[in-house]
This record gives structure tokens, C-alpha cells and sequence, in this order.
């Protein structure tokens, strides 16, 4: 299981820059939530678990969260998972 910190996700370039390196998506991932949907309904079997959610806050990281609430329901293969305080 993969293990993703929301604190890391606050701001668009750090979020992006985050999920590229902790997913190893792809040279071509064009760093926006477009592209991150596109490489996410594209995985394998993959299970990601969400930490430090509280920490996120109303920032950056609740567009991302759709965008891969968005990618698990297209993808089957895609399964998401909440830690929260």
C-alpha cells in the first residue's frame, strides 16, 4: 500500500511534484490535475492511503482528492484510503 501525505499537497507545483516522485508517474505527466487523472485511471492494481488529512485543510489537496476520487471510480483497479484523527 502506497502511503500519501495530504501536508504535502497544500500548493499546486509541491503537489505535483509529490505525486509525481511518490506515484513514479510517467516523463510525460504534465504536472496538473488533468494529466494526474489521466496517469491515475491508467494504474495497475493500487491501493493509496491518505495521511495527515487534518493538516490539509481547504487547500490544493482537496482538488486533488477529487481528481483521484474521480480516477477510483473509473478505474477498478484503484482503491483509496482514508486515515483520519
Amino acid at each position: 500500500m502506497m502511503i500519501l501525505d495530504a501536508a504535502q499537497m497544500n500548493e499546486k507545483a509541491q503537489a505535483h511534484r509529490y505525486l509525481a516522485e511518490m506515484l513514479a508517474l510517467p516523463d510525460y505527466y504534465g504536472r496538473n490535475l488533468d494529466a494526474l487523472y489521466d496517469c491515475l485511471t491508467e494504474l495497475g492494481e493500487t491501493e493509496i492511503r491518505f495521511v495527515n488529512l487534518e493538516e490539509a485543510g481547504d487547500t490544493y489537496f482537496s482538488s486533488v482528492l477529487s481528481v483521484f476520487r474521480e480516477a477510483e471510480i473509473e478505474n477498478p483497479k484503484l482503491h483509496l484510503f482514508y486515515d483520519f484523527c
